[in-house]
């Protein structure tokens, strides 16, 4: 898929550059927020260049929490922990419940696009853990 398939089918946006969140991620990515800052849950359209993903991390809550992952444009990963990283395309929905450590991205030759939700809970926090290797993300 060329950028200009991508841009066509990414009904959400690109959005701005995700330079706060730079660190976790290898290769660019992109946030437009859907709603305010603040509103609960909360809603952003996070975009993939070719070959970027997040490092593994772990959605943390006392109760409840979690992300929802739903899927809009593109190809992309999705991997947990100890787990087959699962192929991901527009109407792919994933659930990640609090305190699994896995990582997503896009695939190394598509733009990838989903929308991240944060599952409301009590005392949530993100862990940013180790980056996704070249060797190991190569293997998909």
């Amino acid at each position: 898929m060329t950028e200009k398939q991508f841009e066509k089918e990414n009904v959400f946006g690109l959005g701005n550059e995700n330079t706060a969140f730079a660190q976790f991620f290898i290769g660019k990515s992109y946030l437009n927020p859907l709603t305010p800052a603040g509103v609960s849950p909360f809603f952003a359209n996070v975009t993939f260049e070719p070959g970027c993903r997040t490092n593994w991390h772990i959605h943390h809550a006392k109760s409840g929490g979690g992300q929802i992952l739903l899927c809009v444009a593109g190809s992309g990963w999705y991997q947990e922990a100890g787990k087959p990283a699962r192929s991901l395309n527009p109407g792919d929905v994933v659930v990640i419940p609090a305190g699994v450590k896995h990582w997503h991205g896009a695939k190394k030759d598509c733009w990838f696009s989903h929308i991240a939700v944060e599952v409301p809970g009590e005392e949530t926090r993100n862990e940013w853990l180790e980056a996704v290797s070249d060797e190991e993300y190569g293997k998909l």
